[in-house]
C-alpha cells in the first residue's frame, strides 16, 4: 500500500466516528493526527491536551501552536497533582498514566458530544515496551494511525507535504520517563529534568533527554550531535546550568540518545 493509499485510508477509519477528540500531546503524531481529523471531520473534531506535571512548558506552546495553525478548537485539561500509583513509578507505570490521562478526556469528550477519541500510536509503536497500549485497548481508544499502518517515518513525510512544523520536531515522551522505575516521581524531579533539557535546547541540541539518577544527571544527545560537547566552555556551561538545578553531577552517555534506554533493565 502506498503512502497515498493509507492516508487515505486514514482519513476513511477518522470520519467513520462521525466526531471525534484527538489526544493531543503536541508530538509529531498527536499534530498530524490533528490535521487529519480536521480535514475528515471538521468543525467535528477537537484536540484534548492533558496539562499535568508530565508534560512541560515547550510541549504545550507547541501543542497550542499546531492547533492554531491547522485551525482545530483545543481544549486543555489542567491536572496539577500525580497520582500515587504513577508517581510510585512502577514498572507498568505509563499504564496507569495513560488510564488516568485518557480517562479524563475521554470523560471531556463525552460531555462535549464526541463519540471517539482518538490517540496517534502508530506502527512503529508496536515494537517497544509500550504498557500504556493497553490501557487504550481497555479504554476502547482508537488508533487510526496503526489502523491505516502507518510508520512514523510517513508519517513525517505526509507532515512535511502538507507543512506541518512539527514534521521534523525530534522524539520526545513524557518527563517521567527519565527517571528509572522503582525511583519516585515528584514534582521537583520533574522541574528539575525540564530545567536541565531547556538549557541543551538553548545550547542548540536537538534530540537529547536528560535522565534523572538521584542526584546525577546523565546526558543523552543524539549520536551526531555528541561532537558538540568537544568545546570546554559548552561542557562547563552545561555543567555549572544542571547542578545550579540540583543535580550534584553532570555526566553523559557516550553512545549518545536512544529511544526506550530506560527499558534496558526490562530486557526490553
Amino acid at each position: 500500500m502506498t503512502i497515498d493509499e493509507k492516508y487515505e485510508r486514514l482519513l476513511a477509519c477518522i470520519a467513520g466516528q462521525g466526531s471525534a477528540a484527538v489526544a493531543f500531546s503536541g508530538g509529531v503524531d498527536s499534530s498530524f493526527l490533528c490535521y487529519a481529523a480536521k480535514a475528515a471531520l471538521g468543525s467535528r473534531a477537537i484536540a484534548i491536551t492533558v496539562v499535568s506535571p508530565m508534560l512541560p512548558k515547550s510541549e504545550i506552546d507547541c501543542a497550542r501552536r499546531v492547533a492554531r495553525e491547522v485551525g482545530i478548537e483545543h481544549v486543555l485539561i489542567e491536572e496539577g497533582e500525580i497520582d500515587a500509583q504513577v508517581a510510585a513509578n512502577p514498572r507498568d507505570r505509563c499504564y496507569h498514566c495513560k488510564k488516568i490521562e485518557f480517562g479524563s478526556i475521554l470523560k471531556t469528550a463525552g460531555e462535549r458530544g464526541f463519540a471517539s477519541v482518538l490517540d496517534g500510536s502508530n506502527m512503529d509503536d508496536l515494537g517497544d515496551y509500550r504498557p500504556g497500549l493497553k490501557a487504550l485497548e481497555e479504554l476502547r481508544v482508537v488508533s487510526p494511525l496503526r489502523e491505516a499502518g502507518m510508520t512514523k517515518a510517513e508519517i513525517r513525510e505526509l507532515s512535511r507535504r502538507f507543512g506541518l512544523l512539527t514534521w521534523d520536531k525530534p522524539a520526545f515522551a513524557c518527563l517521567a520517563s527519565r527517571i528509572p522505575y522503582g525511583e519516585a516521581i515528584d514534582r521537583e524531579k520533574l522541574s528539575r529534568i525540564e530545567r536541565a533539557e531547556d538549557a541543551l535546547r538553548a545550547y542548540g541540541f536537538r534530540q537529547f533527554r536528560v535522565r534523572s539518577h538521584g542526584n546525577i544527571a546523565r546526558i543523552e544527545v543524539s549520536p551526531e550531535e555528541r561532537k558538540l560537547f568537544f568545546n570546554t566552555s559548552v561542557l562547563d556551561g552545561i555543567s555549572r546550568e544542571l547542578k545550579s538545578f540540583g543535580f550534584l553531577y553532570a555526566a553523559m552517555e557516550l553512545e549518545g540518545y536512544r529511544m526506550g534506554s530506560m527499558n534496558q533493565e526490562l530486557g526490553a
